[in-house]
């Protein structure tokens, strides 16, 4: 079966999956956060099962022992839609930071916005700041973990766009860990792409990188200097 035919069904599973799936996450509602995301992330299991059926990507994961027994915030490469999916099975429960525009697409943004994620408007600069870390402290003491692309949008494997700030700050402010996570996702699913390439992604896991002591500054060069270093080797992979 070709990538173009095995895309195509793909895309034809995720069309015929995702409106039914909305109402079920809309009648979550009423649950309590943490019951509402489990129901909710069970649309996350169906499309990775597809991709894994029909497009033949599946993952492995380097470093879980890493994971400390806390909610932590999550910095990670952004380059696909596929670590929004497959980290929801990957990690503890958890919430993204994201731009709120994305709240608004039929459907998967309703879903979305009932899983407590944190929308912001990345114009607004040190009030989406304040916004982050005043909601994330909230998540993570309600027990989620907290998911940050430090670059804000995704990137082709092999380019990197400056770090933000925004996870090392609450990160900082809250006194939680930082999990540096790298990935090689953007070379099965790129960026922007129809085609879906079979193969195995690489989620590669840090050390956690202590807050106390530290300023958000620090924080953020530190999980830089892993992600980058380990995108080397996982971005030049045939």
């Amino acid at each position: 079966m070709t990538v173009v035919l095995r895309s195509a069904l793909f895309w034809l599973a995720l069309i015929l999956i995702t409106p039914p799936y909305a109402l079920i996450a809309l009648a979550s509602a009423p649950l309590p956060r943490l019951l509402r995301y489990r129901v909710i992330s069970g649309w996350s299991r169906l499309v990775l099962w597809c991709l894994r059926t029909l497009c033949g990507i599946d993952w492995r994961i380097e470093g879980s022992e890493h994971l400390p027994a806390a909610p932590a915030v999550i910095l990670a490469k952004h380059q696909s839609a596929w670590e929004t999916l497959a980290f929801q099975q990957i990690f503890p429960p958890q919430v993204h930071v994201l731009k709120r525009e994305l709240l608004w697409i039929p459907f998967f943004g309703w879903g979305l916005a009932l899983m407590s994620p944190i929308p912001i408007d990345r114009g607004r600069g040190l009030s989406a700041l304040r916004q982050i870390a005043r909601r994330g402290k909230q998540r993570l003491e309600q027990g989620f973990w907290v998911v940050v692309f430090p670059e804000g949008t995704r990137v082709a494997p092999g380019s990197r766009r400056k770090y933000q700030t925004g996870g090392a700050w609450l990160a900082a402010h809250a006194g939680a860990p930082v999990v540096p996570v790298a990935h090689n996702a953007g070379r099965y699913w790129p960026r922007n792409s129809f085609l879906k390439y079979p193969g195995r992604v690489t989620v590669r896991i840090g050390p956690a990188i202590e807050s106390a002591g530290r300023d958000p500054e620090t924080i953020n060069a530190m999980a830089e200097q892993w992600i980058e270093a380990q995108q080397q080797s996982l971005d030049s992979v045939a």
